[in-house]
């Protein structure tokens, strides 16, 4: 079993970082982690390659997540909450996800053919809104052919109480490494 791990976390040792932590801990199979904050990949700058080609112009390291997406079998999003949405940096790697858009849409192409398993971690110190948040990284797991997505794992309030002492984020991270192991 593959997993692939979106990480939206600007800080190494936030709160985020704890509920992803604690999910590497116990998942089976490897994993690989895209830092959004510390990678090597720009966002889509709308040239429109993909519109006529297979891929991306752009050579980073985008390149290598391509391939997994192509080889894995899992795929979480875990991402602060900023007012209301994912994190910048985390778009800006979704962007780049315009290619299978294209490829779907434009070239008539289906671009992801393994289906996978979704799931999403939202973590935030504020109101709770986490709708417009969690339909866009919805968005990008069925981008990536991800349509079996389990229901969202968010821990509120974390400028009074860390993360990592959410018992409700703590069961939901058992859940969901219980969906992505069950056929």
């Amino acid at each position: 079993m593959k997993t692939l791990i979106l990480n939206g976390s600007p800080r190494v040792n936030g709160d985020t970082v704890s509920l992803m932590n604690k999910f590497t801990e116990r998942i089976a199979g490897e994993y690989r982690i895209v830092d959004a904050y510390r990678c090597n990949i720009s966002p889509c700058l709308d040239c429109r390659y993909c519109w006529k080609n297979n891929g991306c112009a752009i050579n980073d390291e985008m390149q290598e997540i391509y391939q997994y997406i192509q080889e894995c079998d899992n795929i979480l999003i875990a991402s602060p909450i900023y007012f209301s949405e994912l994190t910048g940096k985390l778009l800006d790697v979704g962007s780049r996800l315009q290619t299978y858009f294209c490829a779907r849409f434009f070239r008539k192409e289906e671009p992801v053919t393994k289906s996978k398993k979704g799931a999403v971690i939202l973590v935030g110190g504020g109101d709770g809104h986490i709708d417009k948040a969690y339909s866009t990284a919805c968005i990008l797991l069925h981008h990536m052919n991800c349509y079996n997505i389990y229901d969202v794992v968010c821990s509120h309030n974390t400028n009074e109480r860390p993360a990592i002492e959410d018992k409700n984020a703590l069961l939901g991270i058992d859940c969901i490494l219980d969906f992505f192991k069950s056929k």
